[in-house]
């Protein structure tokens, strides 16, 4: 059963029952994914940003924007408009087959994996993590990547606090560490 469905069918209706809520539309959902790469090393190696592209689009079925640089930092060796980094926004169906990967596959798969800080909330129930690693994916290849690079991957929810943003993941499968 994939995620959407399984949303649909079995969290929904107990997040509606668990959270106290007389209408099915107050039950918090997640609205969108990015997942963004900072390069500062693409200023001085144009084949980081080709590699990272390429990689990014391999993880999330998705081409990135490359993100570029508002204004000139002379300490970073940085002009305005360079390429600075990549990110890619998820939604609809591309959106849960991404979270289903990465909650079922990826992140069990990372070294000494005792589960996801449950800390990492914003206050209106977004979630951030960061991942270190990219070969924690089982889409990249150990041998065809250059170097180890991380992301940083944001699930927005529609959740008006952190409590409801962490049920609705909690209930996805996501693996919080138990403190």
């Amino acid at each position: 059963m994939s995620l959407k469905t399984n949303y649909r069918e079995k969290i929904q209706p107990k997040l509606l029952k668990d959270l106290d809520f007389t209408n099915i539309h107050q039950v918090p959902k997640v609205v969108k994914v990015t997942v963004n790469r900072g390069l500062g090393e693409a200023a001085q190696n144009a084949k980081a940003l080709e590699a990272s592209l390429a990689e990014i689009a391999t993880i999330t079925g998705q081409k990135p924007v490359v993100t570029r640089a508002k204004k000139a930092i002379a300490g970073f060796k940085i002009r305005a408009g360079m390429p600075i980094g990549i990110a890619v926004t998820l939604r609809g169906d591309r959106m849960y087959s991404f979270l289903e990967r990465l909650i079922h596959l990826a992140l069990p798969r990372i070294r000494d994996f005792r589960g996801v800080s449950d800390r990492s909330f914003d206050g209106r129930g977004n979630y951030t993590l960061g991942i270190r690693e990219q070969i924690i994916f089982p889409e990249i290849s150990f041998d065809t990547i250059d170097s180890i690079r991380g992301m940083d991957i944001t699930i927005v929810t529609s959740a008006r606090s952190d409590d409801e943003g962490r049920a609705l993941l909690r209930e996805m499968g996501m693996p919080f560490r138990s403190n």
